[in-house]
C-alpha cells in the first residue's frame, strides 16, 4: 500500500507539471498567431488588444472561482474539467471569425487557466506536504518550457513559402498601422491564404489535443484516488491556523504583486530600452530579451534540484538579494553594457524562484487551502495588469527617464522590505507560545521534584514511626507473657498476683482516665527520641 501510494503521488505530481507544461503553450501561443488571428475577424492587430484584457479578466476570476471550488470538490476531478475547458477553447478559436466571440472564448480559456494555476499549486501542497517544495519548482519550470516551445509547436507546419507570405503579411499590416485604417480599410486587408490558416490551426489543434489528454489522465487520477483529497484536507485542517493567518495572507498578497509585476514589466520593456536608451541594434535587443528570460527558465529547472537541499526561505532570500543588487546595477550602472548584460542575466536568474518558493515557504506557518491560494493567484495577476500598464503610462510622460530600471529598483526594495515583516509574522507567536510551553514545563518539572522529595520525606518518616510500633508491640507481648507464666504458678489471690497486678494493668489495660498504656508507651518513646 504504501508503494502504491507514492506511485501515485509521482503520477500526480507528473501529470500536474504536463498541464503546466500545456498552460504555458496556451499563453504563448496567441502571440505569433496573432496576425493570423487579427485576418480571420477581420481587425488590425492593435485592434485587437481587448482579447488579452478579457483573458486577463477570465484568469481573474477563474482564480477566485477555483479557489471556491476547490473547498467543496475533489482537486483533481476539478482540474480535469478545466483542462476540458482550454481545449475546448483552443479547438474553437481559429474557426472564430468575429471578434467578440474570440474575446469571450479568451475569456473562457483564462478561466481555465486560473483554475488550473490555482488548483495545481493546490493539489501540489495536497499532495507533498512539507516536501511540495521541489514539486512547486517542477511545476513553474514545465510552465516556462510551455512557452518555449510554443512559437516552435506554432510555426512547424510552415514552409518557406508560407513564411514569406507571413513576412509580407506583417509589413504590411504594420505599414497599416502606420497610416491608421480606417474599419473600410481594415477590413479591406488582404487574410492570409487558406492552407497558411490550416497550418495556424493545425498548431492550436496540436495544443488543444495535448491538453486533451492531459485531462483524461486527470479523470483517471480521481477514478483512482478519488478520497485522496479529502483525508488530505482532513488532516491539514487538524494543523492549526497561524495566529496572524489573513494578515500573513495579505503580505504574501502584496508580495507576489510587486514580484510578477516587476517581472513581467522588465521582460516587457528591456527590449524596448535597448533600443531606445542602450541604442542597440534590433538583433541584440533580443538577445537581451532572450537572456532575461532564458537565464529565467534555467534557473527556474535548477531550483527543481536545489530545492531538495535548501530550504524555501533560504532560497527567497538568495533570490531576494540577488534581484536587489542586479537591480540596483540597472537602475545606477546600465549605461555601461557590462553591467547592462550582467545585470540583465542576474535578474532574470533570481526572479525564476520567489513565486513556487513563496507558496512552499508560507505552507510551513500556515494551512494553504483554495481561497488562500486564489488570492496568491489573483495577486499576481492584478501585479501582471496594473505595474506594466503603470510604467507604460510613466515612460510616455517622462521619455527621457528609463522607467523600467527604477521601477525594477523600487519593486526590489519593496519585496526586500516585506518579506523580513512576513517572516516575523509568522514565526514571533509560534517562538512565544514555545517559550510558554517551555517555562511551563520547566514549573511543572520543578513542582514534581519538589513535591516528590516531600513525599519521600513522609514515607521516611512512616516507616520510622511504623518500627517503633512495631518494637512497642514486641515488648508488650514479652511482657504479657511473662506475667501470665508467673500468676499460673501461683494458686488463689496471693499477694504476689495482687501486687502484678497493677504492672499488667499497666502494661496491657487501660488507665482510669481511659488513656491506653500502649499510647503511653509510644508518646514517652517519642520523648526519648
Amino acid at each position: 500500500r504504501c508503494a502504491d501510494g507514492a506511485a501515485l503521488r509521482w503520477c500526480i505530481s507528473g501529470t500536474l507539471c504536463a498541464s503546466f507544461l500545456g498552460l504555458g503553450m496556451s499563453i504563448a501561443v496567441l502571440g505569433p498567431t496573432l496576425p493570423t488571428l487579427a485576418a480571420n475577424v477581420g481587425k488590425n492587430v492593435s485592434d485587437l488588444y481587448y482579447i488579452f484584457v478579457g483573458r486577463s479578466l477570465g484568469s481573474l476570476g477563474g482564480s477566485v472561482v477555483g479557489g471556491v471550488l476547490l473547498d467543496c470538490m475533489n482537486a483533481t476531478l476539478l482540474l480535469a474539467f478545466s483542462m476540458l475547458g482550454t481545449a475546448a477553447g483552443l479547438y474553437a478559436i481559429p474557426w472564430s471569425k468575429e471578434s467578440l466571440l474570440l474575446t469571450i472564448l479568451m475569456s473562457v480559456i483564462g478561466g481555465s487557466m486560473g483554475i488550473l494555476d490555482t488548483g495545481g499549486n493546490v493539489l501540489a501542497l495536497y499532495t507533498w506536504g512539507a516536501e511540495a517544495g521541489p514539486h512547486l519548482q517542477a511545476l513553474h519550470f514545465s510552465f516556462a518550457a510551455g512557452a518555449f516551445l510554443a512559437p516552435i509547436v506554432a510555426q512547424m507546419d510552415l514552409g518557406s513559402s508560407e513564411s514569406q507570405e507571413l513576412a509580407g503579411a506583417e509589413k504590411k499590416n504594420q505599414s497599416v498601422l502606420k497610416s491608421v485604417p480606417t474599419a473600410s480599410a481594415a477590413l479591406t486587408t488582404p487574410a492570409p491564404n487558406d492552407h497558411r490558416s490550416e497550418s495556424f490551426l493545425w498548431s492550436y489543434i496540436f495544443i488543444g489535443t495535448y491538453i486533451l489528454l492531459v485531462s483524461i489522465f486527470f479523470f483517471v487520477l480521481y477514478s483512482k484516488s478519488s478520497s485522496t483529497r479529502d483525508k488530505s484536507k482532513a488532516s491539514a485542517q487538524k494543523d492549526r491556523l497561524a495566529k496572524y493567518h489573513w494578515p500573513l495572507v495579505g503580505l504574501l498578497f502584496v508580495f507576489f504583486l510587486f514580484y510578477v509585476g516587476a517581472e513581467v514589466t522588465y521582460g516587457s520593456y528591456v527590449y524596448t530600452y535597448a533600443m531606445v536608451f542602450a541604442e542597440m541594434k534590433e538583433s541584440e535587443a533580443a538577445t537581451l530579451n532572450s537572456v532575461f528570460w532564458g537565464t529565467f527558465a534555467v534557473c527556474r529547472g535548477a531550483a527543481i534540484f536545489g530545492a531538495a537541499f535548501l530550504s524555501p526561505a533560504t532560497m527567497i532570500v538568495i533570490s531576494l538579494l540577488c534581484s536587489a543588487a542586479s537591480s540596483t546595477a540597472l537602475a545606477f550602472f546600465a549605461h555601461y553594457r557590462a553591467a547592462l548584460w550582467v545585470g540583465t542575466a542576474v535578474y532574470g536568474a533570481s526572479m525564476a524562484t520567489i513565486f513556487p518558493s513563496g507558496i512552499a515557504w508560507i505552507e510551513q506557518y500556515t494551512v494553504v487551502e483554495g481561497k488562500t491560494a486564489s488570492l496568491f493567484v489573483v495577486g499576481a495577476a492584478l501585479g501582471e495588469m496594473c505595474i506594466p500598464v503603470a510604467v507604460g503610462y510613466l515612460q510616455g510622460r517622462y521619455h527621457h527617464v528609463p522607467v523600467v530600471m527604477y521601477a525594477a529598483f523600487v519593486t526590489s526594495i519593496v519585496t526586500v522590505l516585506l518579506f523580513p515583516a512576513m517572516y516575523k509574522l509568522a514565526t514571533w507567536p509560534q517562538q512565544r507560545e514555545s517559550q510558554g510551553v517551555s517555562d511551563k514545563e520547566t514549573r511543572k518539572t520543578l513542582l514534581s521534584n519538589s513535591r516528590l522529595t516531600e513525599d519521600e520525606e513522609e514515607e521516611e518518616h512512616v516507616r520510622e514511626w511504623k518500627d517503633a510500633d512495631f518494637e512497642i508491640v514486641e515488648m508488650n507481648d514479652k511482657v504479657t507473657n511473662s506475667l501470665t507464666d508467673t500468676s499460673r504458678g501461683i494458686p488463689g489471690d496471693s499477694p504476689a498476683e495482687v501486687s502484678l497486678q497493677p504492672h499488667l494493668d499497666d502494661a496491657l489495660g487501660d488507665h482510669p482516665d481511659g488513656s491506653p498504656a500502649r499510647q503511653n508507651g509510644i508518646v514517652d518513646w517519642e520523648k526519648s527520641e
